[in-house]
């Protein structure tokens, strides 16, 4: 499949397109925020983003920033070729609500992933609210991907209609 054409950024933007691969962890100077239910379940100003190429940043929150107490372990696992084999989580709120695999983490990093070691990165897609800083981000494309879609990004944008394959 031919790569597509990237959308130049503007001022203040970043192109998916610069981002590396394998991929790379950075810090995020932002705040960043997980709600459901109405209720705060992660909330953070130590957070890390990983970026790859094509991909829209995946957020990840440090355990001590996150609602344990909302969160209990799945079965369900699945493996990274780079970062290795991912843990998952599902949300119980107070009211019976139960969201299955709502994040996942990485108890094992592969090297060069450490950093994110037991940090949880949220689908955007499975809470009520995702933000980055002041910004509500919205889920990246085609429900497979983790990524945090914010006006900050340009694609396109893997799990886009054509992207299979990128």
């Amino acid at each position: 499949m031919e790569r597509p054409t990237p959308i130049p950024p503007g001022p203040g933007q970043e192109s998916v397109w610069d981002y590396p691969r394998p991929p790379r962890v950075e810090t995020v100077p932002q705040r960043l925020r997980v709600v459901v239910n109405g209720e705060v379940v992660a909330d953070t100003t130590h957070g890390l983003r990983v970026l790859e190429t094509a991909g829209a940043p995946v957020y990840y929150f440090p355990p001590a920033d996150v609602r344990a107490d909302r969160l209990a372990s799945s079965p369900h696992t699945s493996v990274c070729e780079w970062k290795g084999v991912a843990a998952y989580h599902r949300y119980i709120a107070p009211d019976g609500r139960v969201i299955e695999n709502i994040a996942w983490s990485y108890p094992n990093p592969t090297p060069g992933y450490e950093a994110i070691r037991d940090h949880l990165a949220f689908y955007a897609s499975r809470v009520d609210e995702a933000w980055v800083g002041d910004e509500r981000a919205t889920p990246q494309p085609g429900g497979f991907y983790g990524g945090w879609v914010t006006s900050r990004i340009v694609g396109p944008i893997k799990g886009e209609p054509g992207s299979f394959g990128w």
